[in-house]
């Protein structure tokens, strides 16, 4: 079963990328090769400008699946989600997270890898993943470099879940919009104006130079979290009673 869906728009200037499981559009092994798949197909599409990522239904993505967390699947997860990085840092074509509803734990990392980020007001982010006894990755090196060190670590050590006006506020997000009706014309206006006048290999120049810094630290220690992830954290307790306690639907008891 497929759990993406893919339209392309503006005469195949932009590919607009749908999430959609059904449910909450939940990041799982499937879905990532989906996305691996498309964005193989991407590399030879020399004339696209813009890719958007969105949620099929009320939500953006609750998250990476919390059953593949677990400490027989984390590595190849880990190792699956982070390839969508490199590979979307590679590709340096712009892109987009169109944000309502829900968008936590591995959707939000998906959404602040992208170079712009629109919502609605009934956005929800956050990183959550503290509260199951394990750390996000990516986002503990992408949300330093977009909104500063000091709002990162109060996100991915707390875990808290922010609204959309809050996001807008630390600079995470370029625009804040009433409803889903504001948030497709102002996406629209955005693309008709900003994005598709300009040249596609140009866009791609820009992306890499706007993020020469911000792909050097990706590169260099996403690899090294991901090390401390498999082999340090989750040779722990209560890395692993917090992932099976989520999935019990019950409280986790901590060791320490």
């Amino acid at each position: 079963m497929q759990k993406i869906k893919v339209e392309y728009l503006h005469n195949n200037a932009v590919a607009r990328i749908i999430l959609d499981d059904g449910k909450g559009n939940v990041l799982d092994s499937i879905m990532m090769a989906d996305l691996m798949a498309l964005f193989d197909e991407f590399k030879g599409m020399k004339g696209l400008k813009l890719i958007t990522f969105e949620g099929a239904g009320k939500h953006f993505s609750f998250g990476a699946s919390v059953d593949e967390h677990k400490k027989d699947a984390a590595a190849t997860m880990l190792t699956s989600f982070h390839h969508l990085f490199y590979t979307l840092k590679e590709l340096a074509i712009p892109t987009m997270a169109k944000i309502t509803g829900q968008c936590l734990g591995g959707g939000m990392e998906l959404a602040i890898m992208c170079n712009f980020l629109y919502a609605d007001k009934s956005a929800k982010l956050g990183q959550p993943e503290i509260i199951l006894g394990v750390f996000p990755p990516p986002a503990s090196i992408i949300l330093a470099e977009k909104i500063g060190l000091a709002r990162a670590e109060e996100l991915i050590i707390t875990g808290k879940v922010i609204t959309a006006e809050t996001g807008k506020l630390y600079g995470l997000l370029n625009e804040v919009y009433d409803d889903r009706a504001g948030l497709d014309e102002g996406i629209n206006t955005f693309i008709e104006q900003q994005i598709l006048p300009k040249s596609a290999s140009s866009l791609r120049f820009a992306v890499k130079a706007s993020r020469v810094k911000f792909n050097h630290i990706l590169s260099n220690f996403l690899p090294v979290l991901q090390d401390m992830y498999v082999n340090e954290l989750m040779n722990t307790k209560d890395a692993n009673e917090g992932i099976n306690a989520f999935i019990e639907k019950r409280k986790p008891v901590w060791e320490v």
